[in-house]
């Protein structure tokens, strides 16, 4: 099993330097390029302080110039946001000047907030089809001249300028939970990566079995990658666990905050909720994040991600933000190098 990393600009109060969450998280990046790490993932988001990332490309542009070797990947670019055009131009041109390395990770986007205002009218929920159509196009705008004429998007003849350096094209990976995603990655060849959020192992045998109904459905198509993130966080002493746990606690109830789409948005930081709410979800409460979540001293997230490994997930994902102390992250990335990859190596 391989190992790739997501981590985001994040603030969750407004009193934190972004001078230091830039230097913190560029630093996480060099640490997994020296660490073994195969793959960092730059999301998109809009308006938000706790996944500041309004263009991912940019991000992977500043990542490539302090990194050697570690493979670049949008996780992911919204399609709905984008000009078929653009998104394959700008694509092309990180391929180009990261000698090589990116990974095209292109989905429907999660919360409804950023729909209102980055594409008005449009449903999160339907956002899948926009997927559908901006992948064929950006593929064939890679490849040379070509005109379209969708739903979408119109543009007479173009092409892609520059061209990828990868050929035919960078790794095309999707986001996928429901099952008609996994049969829609597998038809295209795309490689797949699945969070199963809080929620427990059963969450990811559900999307094990979605993946393999997907395989048998197209016994043509070869098997693509397979990567699960999940929050993660490695401490020396076991008695330390309710560090991590209370932090992704807080940012997962944002999340759920901006996914459900109740609550308020301060200057770009999602409302709480109450603790008491917290403490009576179902996921969010601290036994069961304990439990689900990759936390624990070196010895318990091997165990952990044994389970993974069983599963048949190929890669992975370290997801570092969730609201834990910047030297927190630091401290549990050198353990999950130098005291848990090498169990896997």
């Amino acid at each position: 099993m391989k190992f790739q990393l997501a981590i985001n600009l994040e603030r969750l109060e407004h009193g934190i330097e972004m001078e230091k969450v830039e230097a913190h998280t560029l630093d996480m990046v060099q640490m997994a390029d020296r660490g073994g790490f195969e793959t960092v993932w730059a999301a998109e988001h809009h308006a938000l302080e706790m996944t500041i990332a309004p263009n991912p490309f940019q991000i992977l542009t500043w990542w490539a110039a302090h990194t050697d070797r570690i493979r670049l990947g949008t996780a992911v670019a919204v399609a709905a946001y984008w000009h078929p055009i653009r998104l394959a131009g700008e694509a092309a041109f990180t391929d180009l000047i990261s000698g090589g390395r990116l990974e095209f990770g292109i989905g429907s986007g999660a919360y409804q907030r950023e729909f209102d205002r980055m594409h008005p009218g449009l449903r999160q929920s339907d956002a899948y089809r926009h997927v559908h159509e901006m992948l064929p196009a950006v593929k064939a705008l890679w490849q040379g001249d070509y005109a379209h004429d969708g739903e979408f998007w119109q543009f007479p003849t173009s092409t892609s300028c520059p061209k990828p350096l990868q050929d035919p094209h960078p790794p095309i990976w999707v986001a996928a939970r429901a099952p008609i995603t996994f049969d829609w990655a597998v038809e295209n060849s795309c490689n797949i990566m699945s969070w199963p959020i809080a929620r427990p192992a059963a969450e990811m045998e559900l999307y094990k079995q979605r993946f393999d109904d997907s395989l048998a459905k197209f016994p043509d198509k070869p098997r693509p990658q397979w990567a699960m993130m999940r929050h993660a966080a490695v401490y020396e002493d076991a008695a330390d666990w309710e560090v991590p746990v209370k932090a992704a606690q807080r940012q997962l109830g944002m999340f759920g905050t901006l996914f459900s789409g109740d609550g308020q948005v301060d200057e770009g930081i999602p409302a709480l909720g109450t603790q008491e709410t917290l403490d009576e979800h179902v996921d969010y409460n601290l036994q069961s994040l304990n439990e689900n979540l990759l936390v624990g001293t070196p010895d318990q997230v091997i165990e952990k991600l044994k389970v993974y490994e069983a599963l048949g997930v190929d890669s992975f994902i370290y997801y570092a933000s969730m609201g834990l102390g910047l030297d927190e992250q630091k401290r549990s990335m050198e353990l999950f190098v130098n005291e848990v990859i090498p169990a896997f190596s």
